[in-house]
């Protein structure tokens, strides 16, 4: 029953948050304001995020933070469920997420996501996909980091899936570094396809930063595998869960 109740709260914020964070951001686009870290295209992500948590009665415990600090970061991330999107929204400084297209064609919400510079991709078309990640390739030249879920969609266990290779092309391309994010702790606030939502802990474990300098379009699977290796290697030190071997998509 408070698990219900609590979802529905967490849905209501939905509504409301969207509602005045989106509204500042298409304002503030509105009068051409410009997209910096202290700007309200950076906040406004940032506190649509804490408010969820907060609402969701979900605390974010942080390791090594210091691994998440400066510019032009690729951060790649483990994807379970909402509460991971509003833990990365909330604790990730100037971040600009790639996410699925569907959620771009949303009203109100879709446009101020366009306009605070998120990236829309089409999961099914390759060739789509790979134009969205160059225009992310434009938020990195601003100095702004970009946040891909490389599994693609949310699973319903820990163990990790398959990596898609943009995000590496996309780090390679850039040559901005690599941060695997592993997020521990959302599967049990919210399931994918349940509607309850309980109140816990998430962590956030920042792993070492994996260099892209002098990397070549070749070098794609590789970089994805180390960072598949070093999130699971996490996954297996912290939790003593097994991922299966490495295994591009």
């Amino acid at each position: 029953m408070l698990a219900t109740l609590r979802a529905c709260l967490v849905a209501l914020n939905l509504v409301i948050s969207t509602t005045v964070f989106g509204g500042i951001v298409l304002l503030s686009a509105l009068f051409r304001l410009k997209d910096h870290p202290g700007s309200p295209y950076a906040w406004c992500p940032k506190y649509w995020g804490l408010t969820h948590l907060w609402v969701g009665g979900v605390r974010v415990v942080e390791h090594d933070a210091e691994r998440k600090q400066g510019a032009q970061h690729i951060f790649v991330a483990n994807h379970l469920s909402n509460f991971d999107v509003f833990a990365l929204a909330a604790k990730l400084p100037w971040i600009k997420f790639v996410a699925k297209a569907e959620v771009f064609r949303v009203p109100l919400l879709g446009p101020a996501m366009s306009r605070a510079g998120m990236i829309p991709v089409e999961r099914a078309n390759r060739k789509s996909a790979f134009a969205s990640y160059a225009e992310a390739s434009d938020r990195i030249k601003r100095g702004a980091s970009v946040g891909v879920y490389p599994e693609g969609t949310r699973g319903n266990a820990y163990p990790l899936r398959p990596f898609k290779k943009g995000p590496f092309v996309l780090a390679i391309q850039m040559q901005a570094p690599v941060v695997p994010v592993f997020v521990y702790g959302a599967l049990e606030r919210q399931v994918k396809g349940e509607f309850k939502v309980y109140p816990g802990t998430i962590h956030m474990h920042y792993l070492p930063a994996i260099p892209t300098a002098g990397l070549g379009y070749e070098d794609r699977d590789e970089l994805a595998r180390k960072a598949y290796e070093s999130m699971a290697e996490c996954l297996q030190r912290e939790y003593g869960i097994a991922s299966p071997p490495f295994r591009g998509s």
